[in-house]
């Protein structure tokens, strides 16, 4: 028995953490020797501590509600910042733990440091049993006592009458008990060996043995042996309690030898690993843990006899052959020559799971990051709502048509298709609708599918995994991605490969796609605005363009007119024009000639907007003056062709009004029918068919080579 007390010490001095106990208002009523030396206190001063020395942010009544949480539980683990005698703080993971000891019920908290790789700690101080014994002895016949001067020590007195028995039990707390082995003793001759404890404050315990002297059958003296036996009485009581809470540990501990001897263990390992106590008992570590091999096992304890510690994460097997990790802290033993150790393990599956969550984590806001560098790259100027539009210049009607329809869709989520000829500004009236969005303050992304080579588009688009294809090195993230909460601008949507576009119909109808080599569907919101020169619905009938994206895309079509339908704007954008490139060429140009508006007017400008701006650059740079006036950057030629060749108003007007029709696949009525884009009734522009001759089968090609014949 003393021999498994020693042993247990040990084990108990070994155990590698910081540890308190706590009564039921939070006050410190142990502290362990490592607790001392981290916090800075000595042991005297611990005993007036609480809790809220140690972390500061209890109060009475989170305490109370902890105490009934653990209470409740039996364990819970969580983390804290404790506060140090110096005022420094640090984390710890603490382990707290009910129990109950002779009647009375505690909390155990054991603290780990989180700071620190070792924590081999001695879990309680060393004691010694120093115990006092004195003899006595009573004459039954005289009533005379004799006792020794270490009996009258043990009860403070120098008086030896105060140890006779009618005296003595009133020394103790349980007299009666006490007066009744007297009794017992003297009448009966019944010897007696008790442990009782004293009415000092604190108590100590006295072990009381008895004895009868017999003088024939007839007893006429009594003697015995008083001893204080305090200090082992405590020393055995926290042995038990000790015991207590090694079993009832949510950790793992197991003690073994070098042999591999499972010699002790807490009872959660019955839990843990599924394994019976008698099968524990009989089991050794290699038959627990069938992934043991001996050399790691001897180097296990070649660790351990070297560096009196071994600290290392393991995957733990349990008896049905289930796993989890676990983290190991293992610390050397020796008793009468042999090496044993002392094994704590714990659980760590739910720190895994913080650390595969934390590491995903960091994954997103480097991906956020990636995405928000990427988004700086793209973010436009606002436009400004309402019919003042920045950077979109107009004076006249028919181009107050098309910004009605803009302001008309921008605060929806509609995908718009934007048609019309080349350079007539359809990617800024995408930016208008973006910005008068309530996607404004996401980026806008702008792609050009006609610059794009076939290989990389779809790279560009929906982005890809490094590895992916030859010349992929690094992760790419796609514009679709880029775009997610905003809007992408698909310029020159005809271009888009056959090949291509049921991924983008994909986008469109389920808001998913898949990167190049990637594993995961990913889920955006994009809101789609695309724009062409080209005429889809011939393309669909050539088979290059699919008619379910089409229809997909041309939920609002928008027609971009050509300058020459507007042509009200062009003294306003030339003027435009004129200041901003006489300022980038430092040139002192402040108007434009009255013949120079006229010229310009009266050209037809197949280039549209970006024709014109062209125009006015070179302008500025080959003339000189405040005022530009006309000169030989007008195309003469063409505006000579032009004025030769007038062609009657009703053709012009046929023309435009067939142009419109086909614009709406010939649907006259409804708001984004024929009638409306010409701003007339629905039964005037039947009217005006039928007068002009325009029936659905005509086309402005059939009808330019009517004209040209």
């Amino acid at each position: 028995m003393e021999i498994y007390r020693d042993v247990k010490e040990l084990v108990i001095d070994k155990l590698p953490y910081e540890v308190i106990w706590l009564d039921s208002i939070g006050k410190v009523v142990y502290a362990n020797e490592m607790f001392c030396k981290v916090m800075g206190y000595d042991k005297k001063e611990t005993t007036q501590l609480s809790i809220s020395d140690i972390n500061v942010t209890v109060t009475p009544e989170t305490w109370k509600n902890h105490w009934k949480e653990v209470a409740e539980k039996g364990s819970i683990n969580f983390p804290a910042t404790h506060k140090t005698k110096s005022g420094t703080f640090y984390n710890v993971e603490v382990c707290a733990q009910y129990f109950m000891y002779n009647g009375m019920n505690f909390i155990c908290g054991i603290f780990k440091e989180t700071s620190e790789s070792n924590f081999f700690k001695h879990v309680i101080d060393h004691t010694k049993v120093i115990g006092s014994v004195g003899g006595w002895e009573f004459n039954l016949q005289d009533g005379s006592i004799f006792s020794t001067d270490c009996a009258l020590k043990i009860f403070n007195t120098t008086n030896k009458e105060d140890l006779t028995p009618s005296k003595i039990i009133h020394r103790f707390q349980d007299c009666y008990r006490l007066e009744s082995l007297l009794v017992q003793l003297i009448k009966k001759a019944i010897p007696f060996d008790e442990i009782l404890a004293t009415k000092d404050s604190p108590p100590r315990y006295i072990r009381a043995i008895g004895k009868p002297i017999l003088k024939g059958n007839e007893v006429y003296k009594v003697s015995g042996i008083y001893q204080d036996v305090t200090e082992l009485k405590q020393k055995d009581n926290d042995l038990t309690l000790y015991k207590t809470i090694i079993d009832n540990a949510q950790d793992l501990i197991y003690v073994y030898n070098d042999k591999a001897d499972l010699l002790h263990y807490s009872e959660s390992l019955i839990d843990k690993l599924g394994f019976t106590k008698q099968e524990l008992d009989r089991l050794n570590m290699f038959e627990i843990d069938p992934s043991l091999t001996t050399g790691f096992w001897e180097g296990h304890f070649r660790e351990l006899r070297e560096k009196g510690s071994h600290r290392l994460e393991w995957i733990i097997t349990r008896k049905d052959g289930t796993k989890f990790p676990a983290d190991i802290t293992a610390s050397h033993l020796k008793y009468y020559g042999e090496d044993y150790s002392c094994a704590v393990v714990r659980d760590i599956t739910a720190r895994k799971t913080r650390d595969l969550e934390l590491y995903e984590a960091l994954e997103e806001i480097k991906s956020l990051k990636e995405r928000l560098e990427n988004e700086n790259e793209y973010l436009q100027e606002e436009i400004s709502k309402n019919f003042n539009f920045n950077n979109i210049l107009y004076s006249s009607d028919s181009y107050k048509k098309v910004l009605t329809q803009v302001d008309q869709v921008s605060s929806t989520d509609t995908t718009v298709l934007i048609t019309g000829e080349s350079g007539t500004g359809k990617e800024l009236l995408a930016s208008a609708i973006h910005s008068n969005s309530k996607r404004k303050t996401r980026p806008l992304i702008k792609i050009n599918c006609a610059t794009l080579p076939k290989e990389l588009i779809e790279s560009e688009l929906f982005g890809h995994k490094k590895g992916a294809f030859t010349g992929a090195v690094a992760n790419k993230m796609g514009k679709f991605a880029l775009a997610d909460g905003g809007t992408i601008f698909l310029d020159e949507i005809g271009e888009l490969p056959l090949e291509l576009q049921p991924k983008l119909l994909r986008v469109l109808q389920e808001g998913e796609f898949d990167e190049l080599g990637g594993t995961k569907t990913i889920k955006v919101d994009v809101r789609i605005i695309a724009a062409t020169n080209r005429d889809l619905k011939e393309m669909m009938r050539e088979g290059l363009f699919r008619e379910d994206l089409y229809y997909r895309l041309n939920v609002f079509p928008i027609y971009n007119i050509p300058l020459r339908a507007r042509k009200d704007d062009i003294p306003l954008l030339a003027q435009f024009f004129l200041e901003k490139y006489s300022t980038k060429a430092g040139k002192s140009f402040k108007r434009l000639a009255t013949k120079t508006i006229e010229y310009l007017m009266n050209y037809d400008f197949p280039g549209n907007i970006r024709e014109l701006e062209n125009l006015i650059e070179r302008a500025v740079i080959v003339e000189n003056g405040t005022t530009l006036g006309p000169g030989s950057w007008i195309p003469k030629n063409e505006i000579s062709a032009f004025k030769n060749d007038f062609q009657p108003f009703e053709i012009k007007q046929k023309e435009y009004i067939i142009e419109v029709l086909e614009h709406t696949n010939w649907r006259i009525s409804g708001p984004n029918g024929a009638a409306a884009i010409l701003q007339m009734k629905d039964k005037t522009l039947f009217a005006k068919m039928k007068r002009l001759g325009i029936e659905k089968q005509v086309s402005l090609k059939s009808l330019s080579n009517h004209r040209s014949n």
